[in-house]
């Protein structure tokens, strides 16, 4: 699998699957989450609304994901996934690396072969993104060297300069 970071835009990646940092309503919000919402179209948001009625009536846990397709993005499905908020005292790694682990799960589940990921809890959520780039790394190289799931390139896409920084480096060091 590859793995590679690069500056940019997630809503303009042309990958199978992008990542949304989400809340656990799924309706949308503020940094990429509405971004994501606003170049997918409205379609999106009745899918996560479809969701919220069926599946997950109490909303997405922190550290889960789920697939809806990507609508007007480029990339064929958005799997959302609820980063740990640190101010709320989720500051378990673990939970931040689930949400890489489990995003891949789905990704794969949906016969993805590329996947692009944000920093995800790296914004309003509180992180530290120097933590969230070596969590981040560090979980999808696990679930990587767990056998061949289809998912052959991942990019880290960052908004930042200093967050490209951060996973530049903990790809070196990882």
């Amino acid at each position: 699998m590859r793995l590679t970071a690069q500056l940019g835009d997630l809503t303009t990646v042309d990958v199978d699957v992008i990542v949304n940092a989400a809340n656990s309503s799924l309706l949308g919000g503020g940094g990429v989450d509405g971004a994501i919402h606003a170049k997918a179209g409205p379609r999106l948001v009745a899918a996560c609304r479809e969701l919220r009625r069926t599946t997950l009536p109490d909303g997405l846990p922190v550290g889960q994901a789920v697939a809806t397709p990507g609508f007007d993005l480029p990339a064929r499905w958005v799997v959302h996934t609820v980063g740990p908020n640190r101010h709320r005292g989720q500051t378990d790694p673990a939970l931040l690396a689930s949400c890489f682990t489990r995003s891949l799960d789905v990704a794969a589940d949906l016969g993805a072969t590329s996947v692009a990921f944000p920093a995800v809890s790296a914004g309003v959520y509180g992180w530290d993104g120097d933590e969230v780039a070596h969590v981040a790394v560090k979980a999808v190289r696990a679930w990587g060297a767990d056998g061949d799931r289809g998912v052959v390139d991942v990019r880290f896409v960052l908004f930042t300069e200093r967050l490209l920084r951060a996973f530049e480096q903990a790809l070196a060091q990882d």
